[in-house]
C-alpha cells in the first residue's frame, strides 16, 4: 500500500529500550519474583505508535524522538527505519537513552517502570515542518510543556492533534482546547477527567470534539460530535499486552489519515491491537496491515451482534 505524503502523521514522543523478564506473577511490593527469559525490545509510547503507523499502512510516517549517545539507541533507531518511518532524532549527549522494566506475567499482565531518560530532552523547538502532515500524535512521555507547545503550532498549522494521555496526569484546559482528538483507557480517563462517578460523565465532563475510551478485553468507545460509537474487541488469547494501547492509538490516526472514517478505524485500531497481543515484545508484536487486512477479511472473528449488545449494557450508553 502506497503512503501518500499528503496525508502524513508526525508521532512527537518517546522512545525507550524495554528490558523485558516473565514470570508466574508480576511481584507485590516488597516480594521477590524468580524470573525466567529476558529479553530486550525497541518500545516508548511514542516510537510504538510510530510503527503502527507506519505498519498500517497508506499514511507517510515521521516521528520526532530524543535519544542519547549510548548503544541502546541503536535498536531503537533500527526497529522504527525498518517499519519505514523518518526519524528526527534529538541526540543527548548528556542524558541516556530512555529505558523501560518490565515484568509479564504468565497471564499477560505486566507492570513496568519507566527511566525516561532523553526523552525529556525534547524542547519546543525541536518541532520539525509540519509540511504534508495531516495528523500529529501526542503521548505523555515528553515534557508537558513541549506536547502543548507542539499541540499548539499544529493548530497554528492546520494540522489535526491527537493526545493518548498515558501516563495519566491532569492536563491544563489551554492543553485540552488544542485536540482533536483525546484516546484514554478506563483509568487515564478517571485522573483526566477528575474522577467522575461513571463512564458517562467522564465523558461529559471533557470538552474535545472526539474522546475515545479504550476498554481492554471489552472493547473500545467514540464519543464524537453528541454521538456515541462502539466496537466490540476481538477475541483472542493474550501473551503480551504491552503494546496493544499503542497499536490502536498508532493504527487508529493513521487510518483516519487514510480518509476512512472513524467507526473503521476503530475497527482496523482494534484488529491490530488484538493481533499485538498474542506476540512478544512491544514493536515486534505490531502488525502490518496485510494481517490487519486478513482478520478483517475473516468474517468468522469480526464481533458480532450479541458482542455489541454486550458492550453497549457494560458502558450504560
Amino acid at each position: 500500500m502506497n503512503s501518500d505524503p499528503r496525508n502524513g502523521v508526525l508521532v512527537a514522543g518517546s522512545a525507550n529500550l524495554d528490558f523485558v523478564v516473565r514470570a508466574a506473577h508480576v511481584p507485590a511490593p516488597g516480594e521477590t519474583v524468580l524470573g525466567r527469559e529476558f529479553r530486550t525490545f525497541p518500545g516508548g509510547k511514542g516510537a510504538n505508535q510510530a510503527v503502527a503507523c507506519a505498519r498500517s499502512g497508506g499514511a507517510a510516517t515521521q516521528m520526532l524522538l530524543a535519544l542519547g549517545n549510548d548503544d541502546f539507541a541503536a535498536p531503537i533507531e533500527a526497529s522504527l527505519i525498518d517499519a519505514g518511518v523518518q526519524l528526527h532524532t534529538v541526540r543527548d549527549a548528556q542524558l541516556p537513552t530512555g529505558t523501560a522494566f518490565i515484568c509479564l506475567s504468565d497471564d499477560a499482565e505486566n507492570a513496568i517502570t519507566v527511566a525516561p531518560g532523553a526523552n525529556m530532552a525534547l524542547q519546543p523547538e525541536h518541532l520539525p515542518a509540519l509540511d504534508g502532515v495531516q495528523w500529529l500524535l501526542l503521548q505523555l512521555e515528553s515534557p508537558l510543556e513541549s506536547v502543548q507547545a507542539y499541540a499548539a503550532a499544529a493548530r497554528a498549522a492546520g494540522v489535526k492533534v491527537a493526545l493518548n494521555a498515558a501516563p495519566a496526569q491532569v492536563l491544563p484546559t489551554e492543553l485540552l482546547a488544542l485536540l482533536d482528538m483525546l484516546i484514554v483507557n478506563e483509568g487515564e480517563l478517571d485522573v483526566v477527567a477528575g474522577n467522575p462517578p461513571d463512564l458517562a460523565s467522564g465523558l461529559s465532563r471533557l470538552d474535545v470534539p472526539c474522546v475515545i475510551v479504550t476498554l481492554g478485553a471489552r472493547g473500545s468507545l467514540a464519543r464524537v460530535d453528541g454521538e456515541t460509537l462502539l466496537q466490540p474487541a476481538f477475541s483472542i488469547s493474550p501473551v503480551d499486552t504491552t503494546a496493544a494501547g499503542d497499536t490502536f492509538c498508532g493504527t487508529l490516526v493513521a487510518t483516519l489519515a487514510r480518509g476512512e472514517s472513524l467507526q473503521h478505524a476503530l475497527l482496523a485500531a482494534s484488529a491490530a491491537s488484538a493481533l499485538a497481543c498474542t506476540q512478544l515484545g512491544a514493536q515486534s508484536s505490531i502488525p502490518n496491515h496485510t494481517d490487519v487486512a486478513a482478520l478483517l477479511a475473516d468474517a468468522t472473528r469480526l464481533p458480532g451482534a450479541d458482542a455489541h449488545a454486550a458492550l453497549a449494557a457494560w458502558c450504560a450508553l
